[in-house]
């Protein structure tokens, strides 16, 4: 007698390329016992190469390839898929996902999982009144809210007035395996040309768009360069990613002559690589969850400098495992690098303990086990 197949997980995502949410949920995927549940990927808009990150064979991923704004079509596809799949579970992440929860009730799905990742970048800061009555409405519907951060579970009992019974707050978890400290020599990654020998590299990674505001970080780099010519002849700068912020960075870098000294080479696929490259890591953005790119450079043996946004001060303990400062404030910025360039001893101090605090608190073994038992409850 052939024993029952695992019940099926189908989480709903706007796109499967690479970030942080996409990055946990193949985290989860890869790490749930093949025993435990089945899955199912539904992208409202597409899926990418990232997808080739999933280890498992028998995930199935639909692309729906919806049109921007409201496609009622889109709706339709995701109830039909529903009904067809018969899943035991529908977790769905982020505002551009939420809507579909009503997929899964028409569709008789009995259990329905909502994920808060970040903030959207129309709503940076959570004080879209539109946003809140969504989530709102919806939270009728939906049994289990997932947020990562702190602030974003504060935004949800608070502003938005979910029920605490309804709320399990699960922090992301870094591969350990994957992301890990440089050992010996600096691997010069593929392609740069720069000559980093006796260098400190500053470098950030992520998409190139506004809530992300490499801006504030180029214009700290060329503040710090103009006020001291020994960070100058130390320090070199990475922008890994691709987005309309990345012209804009490199006119900037253009305007100052400091384009010797940055690497801008668009969105890379060997971020574990480049991260052992990196010996400072920074995060400018304007709002933020619980960043991935944060526990990866944690786990590489870097110190962060990050502003104090959203999750960021719950990752980047100031003054133990990095710095933190204001949100757009390139002097802030600027002397949190200086600072960390000139003092050897306190940027490998701080890169030390922030590598502690990822080993003792921030396992992918411990989120993937939080979120069975999360799913478990169906």
């Amino acid at each position: 007698m052939s024993r029952p197949l695992p019940p099926l997980i189908v989480h709903i995502i706007y796109r499967l390329g690479i970030g942080g949410l996409e990055n946990g949920l193949v985290n989860i995927i890869n790490n749930l016992p093949e025993d435990s549940y089945r899955h199912a990927i539904i992208c409202l808009a597409d899926s990418t190469e990232f997808s080739q990150r999933i280890k498992r064979q028998d995930v199935v991923i639909h692309q729906l390839h919806k049109r921007p704004g409201q496609d009622w079509a889109s709706f339709y596809t995701v109830y039909r898929l529903l009904k067809q799949w018969q899943p035991a579970i529908v977790h769905t992440r982020n505002l551009a996902a939420i809507e579909y929860q009503v997929c899964a009730l028409l569709a008789g799905v009995s259990y329905r999982v909502h994920g808060e990742h970040g903030w959207d970048v129309f709503d940076p800061d959570g004080s879209n009144v539109k946003y809140q009555w969504l989530r709102r409405i919806l939270g009728s519907i939906i049994h289990r809210f997932i947020p990562l951060s702190q602030h974003l579970q504060d935004y949800l009992l608070n502003r938005v007035g979910i029920p605490a019974a309804k709320i399990t707050r699960i922090c992301n978890g870094v591969d350990t395996k994957t992301f890990y400290p440089r050992s010996g020599i600096r691997q010069i990654p593929d392609g740069c040309s720069l000559n980093l020998d006796q260098k400190l590299v500053i470098g950030t990674v992520g998409r190139m768009h506004g809530v992300k505001d490499q801006l504030t970080l180029v214009g700290a780099f060329i503040n710090a360069c103009e006020n001291s010519p020994e960070f100058a002849q130390i320090a070199r700068l990475f922008l890994i990613g691709d987005g309309p912020l990345r012209a804009e960075a490199i006119d900037l870098l253009n305007a100052a002559s400091l384009t010797d000294k940055a690497w801008l080479p668009g969105e890379r696929d060997d971020i574990p690589e480049i991260l052992r490259s990196f010996d400072i890591f920074v995060l400018p953005s304007k709002a933020e969850g619980i960043s991935n790119t944060i526990l990866e450079a944690m786990a590489s043996g870097l110190p962060v400098i990050a502003t104090r946004v959203g999750g960021n001060p719950e990752l980047v303990l100031d003054g133990t495992t990095g710095c933190l400062v204001e949100k757009e404030d390139v002097t802030g910025m600027s002397a949190a690098m200086q600072e960390l360039v000139m003092d050897d001893d306190k940027r490998r101090q701080l890169g030390k303990a922030a590598l502690q605090r990822i080993q003792a608190e921030f396992s992918i073994d411990s989120m993937v086990n939080r979120y069975r038992q999360v799913y478990d409850k169906q």
